[in-house]
């Protein structure tokens, strides 16, 4: 959906705050969705594993003390002083916050223009050119009130067409942020000034939602974060990996929170995500930036905005007790979103009564760009007729096709020597990480050990990015690659496990 500059605040407060939040978060808050593989429709973690989770509990107590430690220094006679303060070091800016905002929203949207093939962000990919241009005219309609309308029923009509290629449930990442892109645009161009007031607030509301609701993904489906972070263990400072994950969900779900509390609070978490969306550039590169474009200049039109009056339930967020209880209550109702909508759509048992035609669908093809992008998924089509029978009589489904998956596996692997043991050896190779990829996106459809579904998605993640890196090795020396039954180019039939160019993200037909 929509995830930087690293401001830094004019007070010891804001400096501490930063301090605190990098304690237990850091660049690893890059949207998991766009650098590793996913399965859409996989049943969520059950949430009494992240309420029995101490880390979770630990990172909650740091958060809460970090604003109840705002909310005093705000209610105390130096916390004008502080804002005050604030306001001065964006002075310059909040003159022209709304030209910052609509400036930033254009330049969004001629970067996905440039990047080519996506809808809303890198992470939509689709090949309807018209889409591109589109976005090109939506930039241009953000520049003039009377056109800023237009923009905002562009950006609705493309997550609504994006529903086409996307399921439901995985475009819901991007609903909050569209809407109030969309509604911070029709209300700036409105000439009634009661409605023009609120469209700061909207946007603020908007990401808010956005990061509580992306970070269910750290308790939800941990293991998708398993990849990046042994990939990358700088990203958890050192930390366990099931310390880090949970904690830094922790992190992007209290601070996304923070953004729709009190003045002092809401800016001080706007500069402390600042931080770490423009620490996450760093490692995971420009489709990082891009891709959270907006929520980089959102959150400093909300360090820059100067409203001191919260309008939505004022006397809790004045209180100290309504730091616990305000938080306690968006926990309670966005994972009861989360796991409902998921539940609603899918249901407990969706994948395993789903089947094969299903669940060829729900593997994500990751960005190429990031070391855990893959080779082109393959096009899904049935397997032979034939292909279970050479099974014993009550051998189930899921077993028939592992056998199927293997045995196309190794046909593809018999090739003739060329007197070039590099060549050879890489051309046998590729159908054999396209198998192993293959038989475990089988073990991911029908497979329960929650160990091994694990280890299956490295698997996916690290062979893809393999069979990429072997195929280019081939291209530069102009040698044709081993082809395996059903990929891109090739006759035959691809394996049961395997994806569709839009299937990959989410059962339509993401990243």
């Amino acid at each position: 959906m929509i995830p930087q500059e690293r401001p830094a605040a004019p007070t010891l407060t804001a400096l501490l705050a930063t301090l605190a939040t990098l304690a237990f978060a850091g660049p690893a808050q890059a949207h998991v969705k766009w650098f590793a593989p996913y399965i859409v429709d996989a049943p969520p973690r059950e949430i009494g594993a992240t309420l029995g989770n101490v880390w979770f509990w630990a990172g909650i107590a740091l958060v809460v003390a970090f604003f109840l430690a705002a909310r005093l220094v705000e209610r105390a006679a130096v916390g004008e002083t502080v804002l005050s303060a604030m306001d001065r070091a964006s002075d310059p800016l909040h003159r022209r916050l709304d030209d910052f905002v609509r400036v930033c929203i254009g330049a969004f949207f001629v970067a996905v223009f440039a990047v080519g093939g996506v809808y809303l962000t890198p992470d939509l990919q689709t090949p309807n050119e018209w889409v591109s241009w589109t976005q090109l005219a939506i930039a241009a309609c953000v520049f003039s009130r009377k056109t800023m309308p237009i923009a905002a029923v562009g950006i609705l009509a493309l997550w609504i067409v994006a529903l086409t290629d996307y399921a439901f449930f995985h475009l819901l990442d991007y609903l909050a942020l569209g809407l109030g892109v969309a509604g911070y645009l029709v209300l700036a161009s409105s000439s009634n000034e009661s409605l023009r007031e609120r469209r700061f607030e909207t946007l603020r509301w908007a990401v808010a939602i956005a990061l509580m609701w992306s970070s269910l993904e750290k308790f939800a489906y941990p293991d998708w974060f398993y990849p990046l972070v042994e990939e990358r263990p700088y990203l958890t400072f050192g930390l366990p990996r099931d310390v880090f994950i949970p904690m830094a969900g922790v992190a992007e779900f209290t601070l996304g929170f923070g953004l729709i509390w009190t003045p002092l609070v809401r800016r001080l978490s706007a500069l402390a995500l600042l931080v770490i969306f423009t620490a996450a550039v760093y490692p995971f590169g420009r489709i990082d930036l891009v891709g959270h474009a907006l929520i980089m200049a959102v959150l400093v039109a909300i360090a820059a905005d100067r409203e001191r009056h919260p309008h939505f339930l004022p006397a809790l967020k004045r209180r100290l007790a309504g730091v616990p209880t305000g938080l306690a209550a968006a926990l309670v109702v966005m994972i009861g979103g989360y796991w409902g909508t998921h539940f609603a759509i899918y249901g407990e048992d969706y994948r395993a009564a789903a089947g094969p035609a299903s669940a060829e669908r729900m593997t994500h093809a990751p960005n190429a760009e990031h070391p855990h992008g893959a080779v082109a998924p393959l096009e899904p089509q049935p397997l032979d007729a034939d292909a279970t029978g050479s099974i014993a009589p009550g051998v189930d489904p899921a077993s028939a096709l592992f056998a199927e998956a293997n045995r196309r596996m190794h046909e593809a692997m018999t090739i003739d020597p060329s007197g070039d043991i590099a060549v050879d050896f890489v051309r046998g190779m590729i159908p054999h990480h396209v198998g192993a990829v293959a038989m475990a996106e089988i073990a991911l459809a029908h497979g329960e050990d929650p160990e091994i579904l694990a280890l299956a998605r490295e698997i996916v993640a690290h062979q893809e990015e393999e069979i990429r890196l072997m195929r280019d090795w081939l291209e530069r020396r102009g040698v044709e690659a081993a082809a395996m039954p059903g990929e891109p180019g090739h006759d035959g039939h691809a394996q049961e496990g395997h994806l569709r160019e839009g299937d990959a993200r989410g059962g339509h037909a993401h990243e």
